[in-house]
């Protein structure tokens, strides 16, 4: 009988150990909001507002990027610039500067699609600041091209970098005249998608 008991209770503990071990990683901690955060560059504030969405559900710090010297408002102008700038390989410098980015371990990078490629500025920010050892997660929004090179171009400028699984959605579409987007059910069905992302993403 005490032979039973005793197999019976390591049975038990070998099996409590299993489950412990093997445990749903969703079932964590969460991380500490102060070492997420979130940089993004926008121009008709639909990134911004996914910014915004994602820092309501993980905090942290949000940072948006903004140039010594700003681009044109005029669609036609802007358009024109970051041609140039991606053919000649052109970094816009910097107003923007990160003092303290040794305190974040998460970084999400969040931009507009520019002629179906990182904008200038992102690749500018990516390119002054050292994220290895950190997990980077890029988020995008597009007149309904898609990410083009972007996410790739973001792998490529973090080579030292954790990179997980982005988020992309349309959002305006400058040269047809459709500005910010994001509100009414619009707003809601994206909140909605950011939400699942990031629940697979376990934050």
């Amino acid at each position: 009988m005490k032979l039973f008991l005793l197999g019976l209770f390591l049975l038990t503990s070998l099996t409590s150990s299993c489950q412990a071990q093997t445990a749903d990683p969703q079932g964590m901690a969460p991380m500490d909001s102060e070492k997420i955060l979130i940089v993004y560059l926008t121009r008709t504030k639909n990134t911004k507002a996914v910014a915004e969405m994602i820092h309501e559900q993980v905090g942290g710090t949000m940072v948006e990027l903004e140039l010594v010297t700003p681009y044109p408002e005029n669609y036609r102008e802007i358009v024109a610039q970051v041609a140039r700038e991606n053919e000649s390989g052109f970094l816009p410098p910097l107003k923007t500067k990160i003092t303290n980015l040794d305190q974040y371990e998460v970084v999400f990078v969040g931009f507009p699609t520019w002629g179906m490629q990182l904008p200038p500025p992102m690749k500018s920010f990516l390119t002054e600041n050292n994220l290895s050892g950190k997990t980077v997660v890029p988020f995008n929004t597009n007149g309904g091209y898609g990410i083009g090179s972007s996410f790739d171009k973001v792998a490529e400028l973090c080579p030292n970098s954790e990179i997980l699984e982005g988020f992309s959605v349309r959002g305006g579409s400058e040269r047809d005249g459709v500005l910010f987007v994001m509100d009414g059910e619009k707003e809601v069905e994206v909140r909605q998608e950011v939400e699942k992302w990031l629940d697979r993403l376990a934050f």
